[in-house]
């Protein structure tokens, strides 16, 4: 028997785009529900080429309900998490709610499996923030040759990361340049079009945004607790794909051509770096694919055993729906959940 998987957020971009990586992974699934409020109930969702009708979160029943993979924000994943986990349900969530709690696991395969065995605690499993997902990805194998001691990283996010209505601002914003038309702005805090802002999510106390903050705790907790971790998140007018300069210091001598190799034999890594011939990944290249590329490695002068490189993902897939497909497929994988239709 395969598992019952609900989706909660199911019409959202990451929702949507989990629907497309269960089918297209093969995920053992006998059935999938598509979750979301009571004004989507009724509208009609694709999987593979199936057509899935929307239900109601706040009247669905998950006690026979194997996995929910929640994309429906934080304020949602806080009130409903730990009621679907109480009904036997493991949730798997993609918002900052569950992140930084010490009894839930905050998961990239690739990076920290083991940790997952701790999902029992609350039945809740974290997926990370969109950019530090595709960071620890690089940063895993260079850490475990040579010991990173400090990373200095600079985004450059995509707008659908802050879904939907990010998208749809670039969009008509762009055009209303071009047709000399008014500029509104209602989902960033400035312009987007032709334009870069400085600021992701909100500002705190010590002048860093939350967003700069996600990215240093939450590599603390997958990676290394000792690693000195800096960041300037920047949201730039790119529909898909976030992009990352890093600067990392190292314990330990590492050549760009031993991070090379070692990048090369990493698992969702895709080294992409030949200076003499300009090759280099950009995010309009990643849109629609899995792995984290890896470009433009070179040697960090300013250091001793200094690193530099840019490293892009899909945000929608590696940095959410693929990696929370991921961490199913580990509790599958590793024998910890069994179908409740099987059992």
């Amino acid at each position: 028997m395969g598992y019952k998987i609900a989706i909660v957020g199911a019409t959202g971009n990451v929702g949507r785009e989990m629907l497309d990586i269960l089918h297209e992974r093969g995920f053992p699934a006998d059935t999938v529900v598509p979750l979301a409020s009571r004004r989507s109930q009724g509208k009609e969702v694709s999987f593979g080429d199936k057509t899935l009708a929307i239900k109601a979160l706040d009247s669905y029943d998950f006690s026979d309900t194997d996995i929910a993979l929640m994309s429906a924000g934080g304020d949602i994943s806080k009130e409903w998490s730990p009621k679907i986990a109480a009904q036997g349900c493991v949730v798997i969530d993609n918002s900052s709610a569950w992140r930084y709690d010490a009894d839930v696991p905050l998961i990239v395969p690739e990076v920290n499996a083991d940790a997952i065995e701790g999902f029992r605690k609350k039945n809740i499993i974290a997926n990370p923030n969109c950019s530090t997902a595709q960071l620890v990805v690089a940063l895993k194998p260079l850490h475990d040759r040579a010991k990173i001691k400090r990373a200095v990283v600079s985004t450059y996010q995509s707008v659908s990361g802050a879904g939907k209505e990010g998208m749809d601002e670039l969009f008509n914003q762009t055009r209303a340049v071009f047709v000399a038309d008014p500029i509104e702005n209602q989902k960033f805090q400035k312009r987007i079009a032709f334009n870069v802002i400085p600021q992701i999510d909100v500002f705190m106390e010590d002048g860093y945004t939350k967003e700069e903050w996600k990215v240093l705790a939450e590599t603390k907790k997958m990676l290394d607790k000792d690693i000195k971790v800096t960041c300037t998140a920047v949201r730039v007018p790119v529909f898909v794909g976030h992009s990352e300069a890093v600067n990392l210091e190292f314990e330990n001598e590492i050549t760009p051509d031993e991070a090379r190799e070692i990048l090369r034999e990493a698992p969702g890594c895709l080294v992409v770096d030949n200076p003499e011939e300009e090759t280099y990944i950009t995010p309009y290249e990643c849109a629609g694919e899995d792995a984290t590329y890896i470009s433009r490695i070179r040697e960090d002068a300013t250091v001793e055993n200094g690193l530099a490189m840019w490293v892009v993902s899909d945000n929608l897939r590696k940095g959410a729906a693929l990696n929370t497909i991921q961490i199913a497929e580990l509790l599958v994988n590793r024998g910890l959940l069994e179908a409740k239709a099987a059992a």
